[in-house]
């Protein structure tokens, strides 16, 4: 048992500092994809800034209230998807915000904020990198220990536990 304990205890270290040191690299990736939403979106939108430009003095927020005042369908539904583009926008240039910070913050706002048709998309295209940076390595290792004490943690319950029923059928 002992042999055992001591092959998961490795095992496991070394593979949560592997995957601790591949995150920032995921991050970065999700980071990249995001921005290249957010830069199709602004080209997306950029058309109708151009006619704001043209016509409201560039102001978006007329033009869109110009086109959902209309009472001819179709241009109050071009005004619908105009205020969705800018929501879009605003909505993707806020999480580009949020993810050039810290690598603790990124994870946090990721664990909270994921979108998750982005996420997959860039683990579909994940290219395993593994983090060298000062910040990165240290991840790692914190992580590692994080789940390393959490096995310790567990073990020892389940030792414990197992030690409880052995004794109470050996008193039967």
């Amino acid at each position: 048992m002992r042999f055992l304990r001591g092959l998961f205890d490795r095992l496991l270290l070394v593979a949560s500092v592997v995957a601790g040191g591949l995150v920032p690299g995921f991050i970065s990736q999700y980071r990249q994809r995001l921005g290249g939403r957010l830069d199709q979106a602004k080209l997306d939108l950029a058309p109708w800034q151009h006619i704001a430009d043209q016509y409201h003095h560039s102001d978006l927020g007329q033009l869109i209230q110009y086109h959902l005042a209309s009472r001819d369908s179709t241009f109050h539904a071009e005004g619908s998807v105009i205020q969705g583009l800018v929501q879009t926008v605003e909505r993707l240039q806020l999480a580009v915000d949020a993810l050039h910070t810290t690598l603790i913050r990124q994870i946090i706002y990721l664990g909270t904020h994921t979108d998750p048709e982005l996420a997959r998309a860039t683990l579909h295209d994940w290219v395993p990198t593994f983090a060298l940076s000062l910040e990165g390595l240290l991840f790692a290792v914190l992580f590692a220990l994080l789940l390393w004490l959490i096995f310790h943690g567990l073990w020892q319950l389940v030792d414990r536990a197992a030690d409880h029923w052995h004794g109470s059928t050996r008193q039967r």
